[in-house]
């Protein structure tokens, strides 16, 4: 069995930090949604592309770390 490398610690964290980050997105944006309905098309919009780079920062993140 080979030992746990620092690669594979510093990828748990990566997708640890994406998912954190991924659910306060999507917490705050309902948050918003529930107090201003009539911005709910400006407030997805927004969510969906920052959640988007989030996503594409965890992925790059996790080849340079391989």
């Amino acid at each position: 069995m080979e030992p746990v490398t620092y690669n594979l610690i510093g990828a748990g964290l990566i997708v640890i930090g994406a998912g954190i980050g991924l659910g306060q997105i999507g917490g705050k944006a309902m948050e918003g949604i529930a107090r201003q309905p009539e911005a709910a098309g400006k407030i997805q919009t927004a969510m969906i592309i920052v959640a988007a780079l989030l996503e594409g920062l965890a992925f790059g993140a996790l080849f340079l770390g391989k």
